[in-house]
């Protein structure tokens, strides 16, 4: 067991100091500047917006002056290069949800869709601690009521984007993920609040699904560090073919914790490679926390689904490996579980067992706090796959209490299924 353990730690630990790449290359400066003036009246903002960026591509600078509410009437995609975005004021979402619904950019990914997509290089925005977006959520959480409908517009996504910085900015209210990035590489993102909070929700209710925090996918040297994140569902959700991510000081309230996943949705390779989250908060948030960390994977089969995410088509049997993935110093409060692996998401009861991802080199270090809802005195859960077992799974001070009144256990305990000889250490209980 101890050569197991060392093994998998090491090897997790290779993210330490790979994860992390260097920083962003900065745009280059013309001395150009373009100052926009909210129009008012809730008149769209949109066509003058893009105006500034044009005329600012290429060295310019935007600025958004924090007095100014700027109306976001319809879908807009600026491509930029060399643009530094001074970006003190707020920009409002419309509430026409049948706009949105309707005229959205399509995200293939779960059958989403899209309000705002950047493009571009070097590309530096600052919020200033007063800049961002408000989304116009409650617009949306209180028509659907926690029963989330297609159409809704993610507020900011970078498509095909590199070198980018994003610092002191917010979202308030998302209609659906905050920030996405979708095909991106060498971005550091710091000091950036998430915030999703369905107003009229009845307390344990949660109105609030598909409001991720901070989600990756086709990304390579990613940072983020210094995020508050409030919402119902994945604090930070690290998707399909994301390389080399580095993720420090993060606080989540509510939701379903950090994520490695979905992957494996699609017939194609979800792998993930290289991730070290350190030093994040968990607590509960309107008495629905679900997990602190965890990988999640789609069984091996095309299994039918009924979801607008699956589009209401069979979904699954994706393949990749899920590497050198490391969480260190996780203090949980309320959570229904701690460290957890589960490869049989779109499961109908008949094929557990068969994911074709492969997971190995997983560290879950140094684990406080306790959990609400737990199975027993179970603090961890490891389903892998029979395809494909995972190994190299280790545990290291995981001194989590399954309840608030209960004493913290010595190492993790739950049970296993699915895995290597051999292949998970640190951990007690059936099948470990």
């Amino acid at each position: 067991m101890r050569s197991t353990i060392v093994s998998a730690l090491l090897a997790a630990s290779f993210t330490l100091s790979s994860a992390r790449g260097p920083p962003p290359t900065g745009p280059s400066h013309n001395g150009k500047t373009c100052t926009v003036k909210a129009l008012g009246n809730q008149k769209d903002d949109t066509p003058q917006i893009l105006a500034a960026f044009s005329e600012c591509n290429n060295g310019g600078t935007v600025v958004f002056p924090e007095d100014q509410n700027y109306w976001i009437g319809t879908k807009l995609n600026p491509v930029v290069y060399d643009v530094t975005v001074e970006w003190r004021g707020v920009w409002t979402l419309s509430d026409d949800l049948n706009y949105w619904r309707n005229n959205s950019y399509p995200i293939a990914f779960q059958n989403h869709h899209a309000g705002f997509i950047i493009t571009g290089e070097r590309i530096y925005i600052n919020g200033y601690g007063t800049g961002g977006i408000y989304g116009n959520g409650n617009a949306w959480y209180n028509v659907e009521r926690g029963n989330t409908q297609p159409g809704r517009p993610m507020p900011f996504v970078f498509w095909n984007v590199s070198d980018v910085m994003v610092e002191h900015f917010y979202v308030k209210d998302p209609p659906l993920w905050s920030l996405n990035i979708m095909n991106g590489t060498n971005m550091w993102f710091d000091d950036i609040h998430n915030n999703a909070t369905a107003v009229n929700a009845p307390f344990g209710s949660n109105w609030v699904q598909n409001t991720d925090g901070f989600d990756t996918m086709d990304a390579n040297n990613i940072i983020l560090t210094n995020m508050v994140y409030q919402g119902g569902d994945d604090c930070i959700a690290i998707k399909p073919r994301s390389y080399n991510i580095f993720v420090q000081n993060i606080t989540c309230h509510g939701g379903n914790g950090i994520a490695i996943g979905s992957l494996g949705q699609y017939l194609e390779d979800s792998s993930v490679i290289n991730v070290l989250v350190k030093d994040a908060q968990i607590l509960t948030h309107n008495n629905d926390m679900t997990s602190s960390a965890y990988i999640k994977t789609w069984v091996g089969d095309l299994v039918p689904q009924s979801s607008y995410e699956s589009a209401g088509l069979p979904r699954g049997g994706g393949w990749g490996v899920v590497q050198n993935i490391r969480f260190e110093n996780f203090h949980v409060v309320g959570a229904s579980i701690g460290p957890d692996i589960s490869e049989d998401s779109g499961d109908n009861g008949s094929y557990p067992g068969t994911s074709k991802m492969e997971i190995s080199n997983i560290a879950f270090v140094n684990f406080t706090g306790y959990l609400a809802g737990a199975k027993g005195n179970r603090t961890a859960a490891i389903s892998c796959s029979k395809v494909y077992p995972c190994y190299n799974i280790a545990m290291k001070g995981i001194d989590l209490a399954p309840s608030i009144n209960a004493s913290a256990e010595t190492e993790a305990v739950g049970t296993c299924a699915y895995i290597a000889p051999g292949g998970v250490s640190g951990m007690s209980g059936s099948e470990c």
